[in-house]
């Protein structure tokens, strides 16, 4: 250590936890946080509208909002690591992910679930644990401590994730017509391996992560996902652990 500081920790003064940085993030909400995971095409961003509608319709207050984006840093660093016309190293894609993560959950997600608000939440950290720990090979334990520093103690109540095969994804995005963003423009043995990893993820989770056929009729899907949580959404049911 240099510095005044090193005399002043020999008087005691100039401090701090050894976890300060995590002290800023509130460790209880009494709203309540359910992701929503998935390969490219699975059907995330339909599902996410479809229940806040009916979550809405229940009169019960709802926020949807996703990742990376919500905010204003968010958004730009989103632009950032969907550019195809930019290289972006694992490393510096997990740390990038994990940065937008922080922000939201600063800026939006804790106000909001301390606010008492039902947060649907478009992808969270799992999205990172499979896309960079697992198919980008930076190893799933090191990125889930990436995002402990970035998200401190806030988990998810509830994780619905749509299972759907990459093949069945791919065509999904081509009938869209949309130009694929660089992620969206890896080859089928990337997203085998996130695939997988969110396979291994709800198998290690079961209580958390709930698996949904997204291969069924987004109507039939919504149902399913309403189904799955119907605890969290019961007024008896709207506590946090």
């Amino acid at each position: 250590m240099t510095g005044g500081c090193h005399g002043a920790h020999r008087r005691g003064e100039c401090k701090r936890p050894p976890d300060a940085a995590l002290a800023t993030v509130p460790s209880v909400a009494r709203g309540s946080l359910i992701t929503i995971e998935g390969l490219d095409g699975a059907g995330k961003s339909t599902l996410a509208r479809a229940l806040a509608e009916a979550i809405a319709a229940r009169g019960q207050r709802v926020e949807l909002l996703r990742e990376p984006g919500g905010v204003d840093v968010s958004e730009r660093i989103r632009a950032l690591v969907k550019d195809p016309a930019l290289a972006v190293a694992p490393r510096a894609e997990a740390l990038l992910y994990a940065a937008a993560r922080a922000q939201l959950v600063d800026e939006r997600l804790a106000p909001l679930l301390g606010d008492g608000a039902i947060v649907l939440l478009d992808r969270y950290v799992d999205s990172s644990l499979a896309y960079q720990g697992a198919a980008r090979g930076l190893g799933v334990e090191r990125v889930r401590a990436i995002n402990r520093f970035a998200t401190g103690p806030l988990q998810p109540d509830r994780t619905l994730l749509l299972r759907i095969t990459p093949a069945a994804g791919r065509a999904r995005q081509v009938q869209r017509a949309e130009s694929p963003d660089r992620l969206e423009s890896e080859d089928e043995s990337f997203f085998a391996r996130i695939a997988a990893a969110y396979d291994e993820l709800a198998r290690s989770e079961p209580e958390r992560i709930r698996v949904l056929d997204a291969s069924l009729a987004p109507e039939r899907v919504l149902a399913d996902a309403l189904a799955e949580l119907d605890d969290l959404l019961a007024p008896t049911g709207r506590t946090r652990s």
